[in-house]
């Protein structure tokens, strides 16, 4: 059986690998597993700006009429948008096309199921089987067909909701918007506006070939540059999907994924929003937010790499904040997926309530020095039962005397183990990373 999912969606190469034909048959595929039994279902569909997107949404669309479905084109909208409109106009599944923050070459199709959460490694299975045998599909014909129109007016629906999660307008305020050249370029310049906030845009003129480029939350140094040369209260840059935000703060100072969360988490917290007192991270946040959301008395549960294991652990503890330093943050309150316009209201919305600039919000999170290297092994696993290595591990965590941490593990998708440190200097975290990388490649090394 094939294996077409990876950790968020299928991706690839547009018209290489993610080709047409595999785009007919995940709408197929999908179409069907999602449909609940409903011999009509209703399914919504989005994608970003890259060129790519309207081969694969025909193609995707193709699919779904093909087994009888009720198609609603949405047109350029964010991922977060998607997941959205699935449950508030009751779809029984929602699909984005986009591949994130990668270049324009790539793209990517993920599923909503009809409560707006991505799906399951099950649904994800079933999918795949169902693909690989597809005479198990049923083929409507005549009157029972699928039929397609268009939802452009789904974007103003989302807009007016994210609108009503602040009670804050923003007049006075000057908003550097970099949408990456992505689907946020349709969305945050008029969500910005109806709030009356003075914007600045940068990345704001896609063509279909230039998402991400040079710009985005992985590329903020242009968004730093107009911040400061406006003198802008805030900045906020967005990926190729708006899923996730970074921030760039009136002096210029990036405010990252883990920053975001403290500020959101304590501001949560002083007005009895945050369940359980909680914040939901991943192992690779910096011990500088733990240690503040403990001074808080904030509880900081931690998970694998990835909003998808977030996720998971906010809906089995009830909590209502969770993210990861990259920047996906997610408000389950609100919205089932990290969403970067979500955040950025939120954002913006504290900075009002509380009369204070982002850097004074921020500057509680005092970030220790990281530093992350991959060692390129013969088995990736062997790692966590190597015992030279473990009691290299434990000797550098014994010396920093809880002044930092080490982070070692696997790569999800490569022969690659990843170590990260953490400590109080610079130097002293490239000298970590060195000592325990070089033991590693002594005992796992690969030399081809």
């Amino acid at each position: 059986m094939g294996k077409y999912f990876g950790t968020d969606g299928v991706r690839g190469v547009a018209n290489t690998e993610l080709t047409p034909e595999l785009a007919f048959k995940l709408g197929r595929a999908g179409g069907y597993v999602l449909a609940n039994d409903h011999r009509t279902p209703k399914v919504v569909i989005g994608r970003d700006t890259r060129i790519s997107g309207e081969m694969l949404e025909g193609a995707l669309v193709a699919g779904l009429l093909s087994i009888g479905a009720e198609v609603m084109r949405l047109g350029v909208i964010t991922t977060p948008g998607v997941s959205y409109l699935t449950k508030a106009i009751s779809a029984d599944a929602g699909i984005m096309i986009s591949a994130s923050h990668n270049p324009v070459e790539d793209n990517g199709i993920k599923f909503f199921d009809a409560n707006g959460f991505k799906l399951s490694s099950a649904q994800e299975t079933e999918i795949e089987t169902l693909m690989d045998r597809e005479t198990d599909i049923p083929r409507p014909t005549g009157a029972e067909l699928g039929s397609v129109s268009d939802y452009y007016e789904g974007v103003q629906k989302y807009v007016q909701f994210l609108k009503q999660t602040v009670d804050e307008d923003f007049m006075d305020l000057h908003v550097v918007l970099d949408c990456a050249h992505g689907a946020a370029s349709s969305v945050a310049p008029r969500l910005f506006a109806d709030l009356d906030a003075e914007i600045s845009t940068l990345g704001n003129n896609p063509d279909g070939t230039n998402i991400n480029v040079d710009v985005g939350s992985t590329k903020p140094e242009q968004l730093v540059h107009l911040v400061k040369e406006k003198k802008a209260d805030i900045g906020l840059a967005f990926d190729g999907d708006a899923d996730r935000l970074i921030a760039v703060d009136e002096q210029g100072n990036i405010v990252d994924g883990d920053k975001i969360l403290y500020i959101c988490g304590r501001f949560m917290k002083e007005e009895g929003m945050l369940a359980h007192h909680t914040v939901v991270t991943t192992v690779m946040s910096n011990l500088g937010l733990y240690k503040a959301l403990k001074d808080m008395d904030i509880v900081a549960k931690k998970t694998a790499v990835g909003d998808k294991y977030v996720m998971e652990e906010m809906r089995r503890g009830g909590y209502s904040l969770g993210g990861e330093q990259s920047g996906h943050i997610i408000f389950l309150d609100y919205v089932k997926t990290g969403d970067g316009l979500l955040t950025a209201l939120q954002l913006v919305n504290i900075m009002k309530a509380k009369e204070k600039p982002l850097s004074e919000l921020a500057a509680s999170v005092e970030k220790y020095p990281q530093r992350l290297e991959n060692v390129r092994v013969v088995d990736k696993k062997a790692v966590e039962e190597n015992e030279t290595v473990q009691t290299a591990i434990a000797d550098v965590e014994k010396r920093m005397e809880g002044n930092g941490r080490v982070l070692v593990r696997p790569s999800g998708t490569e022969a690659l183990v990843r170590v990260m440190v953490e400590a109080e200097t610079e130097t002293l975290c490239q000298d970590y990373v060195e000592e325990i990388t070089s033991v590693i490649w002594e005992q796992l090394g690969s030399r081809g």
